[in-house]
C-alpha cells in the first residue's frame, strides 16, 4: 500500500509539474508580448497622423515650436518652399521667426498612406500672412514621412512645394 500512495504522490507530482510551464518560456512569451510592436487598428492610426498634420498648421499659425520639438525627430531634415534644407532646429527658427505674422494656416486635403512601422502624408497648407508689412496669400502641397517609435508618431522628413503663383515664402 505505501508502495501505491508513494507512486500515486509522485505521478500527481509529475503530472503538475507537466502542466505548469517552463518559467523561461513564460518570461519569454512575456517580454515578447511587451516589446513586440502591436499591430494597431490603421484606421486609428491615419486619424492619428491626420490629427498631428492638424496640429502642425496650427502651431505654424501660432508661430509655436512647443509642437514641433515634440513631434518632428532629432534627425529632422526637410525642403522648405524655395530649396533651402533644413534641420530641425532651422525648422524651429523659421516656426518661431518673428517677421512672419500668420492670420491663418489650415492643413486640408490629408491623405496618409501608412507601411508598417511609416507613413506618408500630404497635405494642401493654405495660408494669409504679413511678411515685411505685405499681405500674402498661400497655397503650399506638404509631404511628411513619420516613423512609428515606441512614444508615438514622429516626423523624420518634409517637402514643401509652393502652388502657382510662386511667391517668396518664408517656409
Amino acid at each position: 500500500m505505501f508502495k501505491s500512495v508513494a507512486g500515486l504522490a509522485l505521478g500527481l507530482a509529475l503530472a503538475a509539474s507537466a502542466q505548469t510551464p517552463d518559467p523561461s518560456w513564460r518570461n519569454a512569451c512575456i517580454q515578447r508580448c511587451v516589446t513586440a510592436p502591436q499591430l494597431g487598428d490603421p484606421e486609428v492610426e491615419r486619424q492619428e497622423i491626420v490629427s498631428l498634420e492638424k496640429e502642425a498648421a496650427r502651431a505654424i499659425q501660432l508661430s509655436n515650436g512647443t509642437f514641433f520639438r515634440r513631434v518632428y525627430g532629432d534627425d529632422y531634415t526637410g525642403t522648405l518652399t524655395h530649396g533651402q534644407q533644413v534641420n530641425k532646429t532651422q525648422w524651429l527658427q523659421t516656426i518661431e521667426s518673428p517677421a512672419v505674422k500668420y492670420e491663418f494656416f489650415t492643413a486640408t486635403d490629408i491623405k496618409v498612406h501608412i507601411f508598417q512601422d511609416s507613413a506618408v502624408a500630404t497635405c494642401l497648407w493654405s495660408s494669409r500672412f504679413a511678411i515685411k508689412g505685405q499681405r500674402v496669400s498661400t497655397q503650399i502641397r506638404a509631404i511628411h514621412v513619420y516613423v512609428n517609435t515606441p512614444r508615438g508618431w514622429h516626423v523624420i522628413s518634409g517637402q514643401a512645394t509652393n502652388l502657382p503663383p510662386d511667391v517668396q515664402q518664408p517656409l
